[in-house]
């Protein structure tokens, strides 16, 4: 099999997978994740979530930048400000949770030196 055939054979398996793995990389920073949980609770803005977090107003568009590019969250207008809500708010919940109950079952965290 020549190199044109290999790049012309269409997606493989990885690339399959690539839009998975920018879902699994939006999960992966305990941030994302406290803003996901945080937003279970209803709309927040970003001053709400700043505080909340403790974290640069920056960091936090930023990390919501990532979040909203994966279609997790989605923001609507109020007077100046925006309002952050969870896009799928029940998946987003059950994906959260199989992902605790997967650690729970393979003995704690990954990827921890």
């Amino acid at each position: 099999m020549n190199r044109s055939s290999l790049l012309s054979a269409g997606p493989t398996e990885v690339d399959a997978l690539a839009d998975v793995a920018g879902l699994l990389h939006a999960l992966s920073d305990p941030h994302r994740l406290a803003i996901l949980e945080h937003l279970t609770l209803g709309e927040h803005r970003v001053v709400d979530l700043t505080a909340h977090l403790g974290l640069a107003q920056s960091t936090v568009s930023k990390h919501l930048a990532c979040l909203r590019d994966c279609g997790l969250v989605v923001s609507r207008p109020s007077g100046r400000a925006s309002l952050i809500s969870l896009a799928q708010p029940e998946l987003t919940r059950e994906l959260v949770r199989a992902a605790e109950r997967l650690l729970a079952v393979t003995g704690g965290p990954c990827g921890r030196d």
